[in-house]
């Protein structure tokens, strides 16, 4: 039962094995690279995605996934979006009726256009919880208070995931609707990146206000033509994260926006970070998934215009103010 295993080492799968090794779990970590994996179990430590943070003495890593899963009942994939499928690949036909699994992974998968919970089901064809929420993974390895929400279709998982991931500092909730939480988790990335932008142009903060509100609109518009519900997106999972990734520069996604509206391009942004922020990806495939369901989107249309099409942050900026009047609920 009590077995775990977390699939993806870094920063956020990182703290989440962390916080469950606390609490007296027996968790396997997966680290694709062998170094990390030997850093965690001799170091205790993940020098390169989490550093300065000592891990539990009784966390194990390995860069076996098979291995990874061998006596895990849960399963936790924090892998990025862009790479879940050729990881989990791996595991198909080797998983039971009594694994549970969660994702904690954000982003829409490019091509495909699916959700980590889709390509997940699609790959393993098993139920997917999912857990989100806003959270930097070091203010919850330094035990700061956090809120997040897990949601998925059986209400008896979702309270013992409930049970399993809570702790003093880590106040989990549940709810029914995994969709519009991954897409609250998806999108959010993108407005950051905008919101970035805003910043290192000095557009004020009436401009990131509206930004931010107008960016949430677009993601409840997404999420109701894929069957969200309309609540989901004033909660952690949406208006939440939302507006913890818009409003601080530990986010990568606003990071890139800020650099990006400094007149940095994104490949000299891109050498510079070990990984790319989730948004840039997930730019392209929200912009192709709106034409898809013909969902309105002007603040993700932009940014992936910024990002592929070489388009200026200033022209931007200033085709969304001058975009055609209409009203604002629509």
């Amino acid at each position: 039962m009590s077995y775990i295993a977390v699939i993806g080492a870094g920063s956020w799968g990182t703290t989440l094995a962390s916080l469950l090794s606390k609490k007296g779990f027996d968790v396997v970590i997966w680290a694709r690279e062998k170094e990390i994996a030997d850093a965690i179990n001799s170091k205790k430590e993940n020098p390169i995605y989490l550093p300065n943070i000592k891990l539990p003495h009784n966390l194990i890593s390995t860069d076996d996934i098979l291995e990874a899963i061998k006596k895990a009942r849960f399963i936790v994939n924090v892998v990025p979006t862009q790479h879940i499928r050729s990881v989990f690949t791996s595991l198909q036909n080797k998983l039971n009726d009594e694994n549970i699994v969660v994702s904690a992974s954000k982003g829409i998968e490019k091509g495909t256009l699916k959700t980590p919970s889709m390509i997940l089901e699609e790959i393993i064809n098993k139920k997917v919880y999912v857990l989100s929420g806003p959270t930097f993974a070091i203010e919850v390895a330094q035990e700061k208070p956090t809120a997040v929400t897990i949601s998925g279709s059986e209400k008896r998982g979702r309270l013992l995931l409930q049970e399993i991931f809570s702790t003093s500092y880590f106040r989990v909730y549940e709810h029914d609707d995994p969709i519009g939480a991954e897409i609250g988790g998806a999108i959010k990335n993108v407005i950051a990146i905008a919101a970035g932008i805003c910043d290192a142009l000095e557009l004020g903060n009436n401009a990131r206000a509206a930004l931010i509100t107008r960016g949430l609109h677009e993601i409840m518009r997404l999420g109701k033509k894929m069957g969200a519900k309309e609540i989901t997106f004033s909660g952690l999972s949406g208006l939440g994260d939302l507006f913890l990734t818009c409003t601080s520069n530990l986010s990568r996604n606003y990071t890139v926006g800020y650099r990006l509206g400094k007149g940095e391009s994104l490949d000299e942004i891109s050498k510079s970070m070990r990984s790319i922020a989730e948004g840039v990806e997930t730019s392209l495939s929200a912009m192709q998934l709106s034409k898809k369901l013909d969902v309105e989107m002007p603040i993700t249309t932009e940014i992936y215009q910024v990002i592929y099409e070489g388009k200026t942050p200033q022209q931007a900026a200033s085709d969304l103010m001058n975009r055609t009047l209409k009203p604002e609920f629509y």
